[in-house]
C-alpha cells in the first residue's frame, strides 16, 4: 500500500462493532445505529436475533427477509463492511447465548495489521430489550442516542391490525418510521398466504383479550408441558388449528382448578394422546421438572409452562399413540429432525433445556 492510500484510509475507532438486534421489522432506529457503526469501525456485525424460529405475530419474518431488507437500505460499499448472520435464541440459558454470540464474533472479526482486532458492542440503550449491552465485559460498549417514537412491536400492530391496515400504513405518505427498501418488501409480505394466515392469528388474539378484557387484573394461565424421549425420540403433537396451525408442540395444556400440576401433566398424556405407557412407569421414568416463564412466550398473554422431562427406557418399540377424535395428531420425532422453525412458541427451547441441544445451529 502507497503511503497516499495509508493517508487516505478512514481512521476507525474500532475494528469491529456489533449490533444485536430482532430487527421485526428492521427501522430507521435500528438503521441509525448500523450507520453510526459504519462512522466507528472498519467492520460491522449485525447478529439477526429470533433465527429459525416459526412464524408468529411476534416474529413474522425469517432470517433471510430481514437480511434482506437490512441490506436494501445500504450502498455497495456499505455492504461489503457489514457481516449479517443468524443468531439462534437461548430463552432460558443466557450462558449459551452469551457463548454463541462470543463464538460468531470470533469467528467473523478480521484482525488489522497481524494485531487483535478491537471490538465494542454497539445499542441504544432501551431496557429490558437491550439487556445485553451488559453481558459483555470483554468488549467496549458503545451506546447510541435511541430515535424516539419508533418501535418495532408498534408496527406489527399496525400491520396486522386488520386486513386493511397494512395498506393504510404502507400508502404513500403514511409512514415513517421504515427505510423506503424496507417498505417494499413489507408490502410484498402482506401481499402473501402467510401474512393472511397471521392475520387470522391476530383476530384469535383479539377474541382471547375481549374475553379477558372486563378482568380486575391482567389474567396470568397456568399450563403443563410433557417431554417424552424414548429412544432418541420425543413425543410431539402437530397443531391443526391456529395459532401454530401446522406446527409441532409438545403434549401438554391448561390445568384443571383442584388439579396438580403432575396429575395434570399425566392427565393430558392419558386422555389426549392416550400413550401406551402405564402411570407407574411414567412417574418412574421423571427425570426433570422445570417452571419456564419468558414473558413473551405464548401469544394468549403470561403463560407460565410447568414441564415435565420424562425418560423412558431404550426399546426398539416407541409406545404406541392414539390422539382421541378432533384432536391434535402426534407422533414421535427423532430428536435429529428437530429444527426450531417447525416447533410452536418456545417448544424447542423447552426440549434444548432438558437435552442440551446445540444453540448454534448456523451449520444445519
Amino acid at each position: 500500500m502507497t503511503s497516499d492510500a495509508v493517508r487516505s484510509a478512514p481512521a476507525y475507532d474500532f475494528d469491529c462493532l456489533v449490533f444485536i438486534g430482532r430487527f421485526q421489522p428492521p427501522h430507521l432506529g435500528h438503521i441509525a445505529i448500523i450507520n453510526e457503526a459504519l462512522k466507528q469501525a472498519r467492520q460491522v456485525i449485525v447478529l439477526v436475533g429470533s433465527a429459525w424460529q416459526a412464524r408468529s405475530l411476534r416474529n413474522p419474518w425469517h432470517f433471510d427477509e430481514r437480511q434482506s431488507m437490512i441490506r436494501s437500505v445500504f450502498d455497495d460499499s456499505d455492504n461489503q463492511r457489514l457481516e449479517i448472520t443468524p443468531l439462534l435464541d437461548a430463552l432460558y440459558n443466557d450462558d449459551v447465548w452469551v457463548r454463541d454470540v462470543q463464538r460468531k464474533v470470533r469467528d467473523l472479526a478480521t484482525p488489522a495489521n497481524a494485531r487483535l482486532p478491537r471490538i465494542g458492542l454497539i445499542g441504544a440503550s432501551r431496557g429490558q430489550s437491550s439487556y445485553y449491552l451488559s453481558l459483555f465485559p470483554q468488549w467496549e460498549s458503545v451506546s447510541v442516542p435511541l430515535v424516539e417514537g419508533i418501535s418495532a412491536s408498534q408496527i406489527r400492530e399496525r400491520l396486522f391490525r386488520s386486513s386493511g391496515s397494512a395498506d393504510d400504513y404502507l400508502s404513500t405518505g403514511a409512514y415513517h418510521d421504515l427505510p423506503p427498501g424496507v417498505v417494499k418488501r413489507v408490502a410484498n409480505f402482506c401481499r402473501g398466504d402467510t401474512y393472511h394466515q397471521l392475520l387470522e392469528e391476530q383476530q384469535l388474539l383479539d377474541q382471547y383479550r375481549n374475553a379477558w378484557a372486563q378482568a380486575p387484573y391482567p389474567p396470568i394461565f397456568v399450563t403443563v408441558s410433557a417431554v417424552v424421549v424414548q429412544s432418541g425420540h420425543v413425543l410431539l403433537v402437530r397443531r391443526t388449528a391456529a395459532p401454530g396451525k401446522g406446527l409441532f408442540a409438545l403434549p401438554g395444556g391448561f390445568i384443571n382448578p383442584h388439579e396438580r400440576l403432575l396429575d395434570a401433566c399425566l392427565r393430558e398424556l392419558r386422555e389426549r394422546l392416550r400413550l401406551k405407557v402405564p402411570e407407574p412407569v411414567l412417574k418412574g421414568s421423571l427425570r426433570g421438572q422445570r417452571l419456564f416463564d419468558e414473558p413473551h412466550r405464548s401469544w394468549r398473554g403470561r403463560t407460565l409452562a410447568e414441564a415435565f422431562y420424562f425418560a423412558l427406557r431404550p426399546d426398539q418399540q416407541l409406545p404406541r399413540i392414539k390422539p382421541v377424535k378432533g384432536g391434535d395428531h402426534a407422533r414421535w420425532v427423532a430428536l435429529a429432525d428437530l429444527e426450531p422453525e417447525s416447533l410452536f412458541e418456545d417448544h424447542f427451547f423447552i426440549i434444548q433445556n432438558f437435552l442440551g441441544l446445540p444453540a448454534d445451529l448456523s451449520g444445519f
